[in-house]
């Protein structure tokens, strides 16, 4: 189980696969004990692979807080100082795409290639779904909210027409809330995640990233509505911007996005 000791926190990390160097940042609560994870994705399969726990969450160390979004860019940049790593692709995925644009603006010299995927800038470019909102409410009564803002299609009359698919993606979310849960920092974690996540803000400095950048949005996404994305695209002269038939979860709803991404990323 490889950690790697960054200047004031251990960070747990994977590694595996060949081809170019990618380094995948996660989102939300983000756990690499959760299987299938991206290394059973067809990432996994493309590239040499390197992914890890965020602060607060999994079993990288969960410092006291607050957290910002520039400690979570900086914590990035330093797992590649740790790996060796001067200059590679990077791929993030929700709150992972936030931390990514903030990890290409800080330094922008370890950013080869850039993905972002079903993410926001925040600010006058608009904020994803404020999660900090609902993590209150009781495990079952937020895993039914998420699913209906997850894929706008997902209303709660189609959950009730469609129970099977719901428990499917119920039974997932309780495993991964299982995880760790003798961790008496996981809830602390958590909250400091959701925290830095309400206060992200990259609309005005979008400008600044010179990389080529190829957005990801989901039709259907009512986390990081699509034109939030549609919003970044304007302000990132070199950003591709691709839209896929799902939601939130459209790289496992639309056959053809993963494909795409990396054939982008080799190309």
């Amino acid at each position: 189980m490889p950690f790697a000791q960054l200047r004031n926190l251990r960070v747990h990390y994977q590694r595996a696969g060949e081809g170019r160097r990618l380094l995948f940042i996660s989102g939300t609560g983000g756990d690499l004990r959760v299987k299938p994870g991206v290394f059973e994705s067809p990432l996994g399969k493309s590239f040499d692979l390197l992914a890890y726990d965020q602060r607060g969450l999994g079993q990288t160390d969960k410092p006291a807080g607050p957290y910002s979004m520039q400690d979570y860019a900086d914590d990035a940049a330093g797992l590649l100082d740790a790996i060796g790593w001067q200059r590679v692709d990077v791929m993030g995925v929700s709150f992972g795409g936030m931390v990514a644009q903030e990890l290409a603006l800080r330094h922008p010299s370890k950013v080869e290639r850039l993905v972002l995927a079903c993410t926001s800038a925040g600010g006058a470019g608009g904020a994803s779904y404020p999660l900090h909102e609902i993590a209150h409410l009781p495990l079952e009564e937020r895993f039914a909210l998420q699913m209906s803002i997850s894929d706008v299609r997902q209303t709660r009359e189609w959950q009730r027409a469609n129970p099977e698919a719901v428990e499917k993606m119920a039974a997932f979310n309780r495993a991964a809330a299982a995880l760790g849960s003798d961790d008496p920092a996981k809830a602390m974690g958590a909250a400091l995640q959701l925290d830095a996540r309400s206060r992200h803000d990259t609309w005005e400095r979008l400008g600044e990233l010179g990389m080529p950048v190829l957005l990801c949005a989901g039709r259907h996404d009512g986390i990081a509505p699509l034109r939030n994305m549609e919003g970044m695209a304007t302000r990132i002269r070199s950003a591709q911007l691709r839209v896929y038939d799902g939601g939130h979860l459209f790289l496992l709803q639309d056959r053809t996005a993963y494909p795409q991404i990396v054939d982008w990323l080799n190309g």
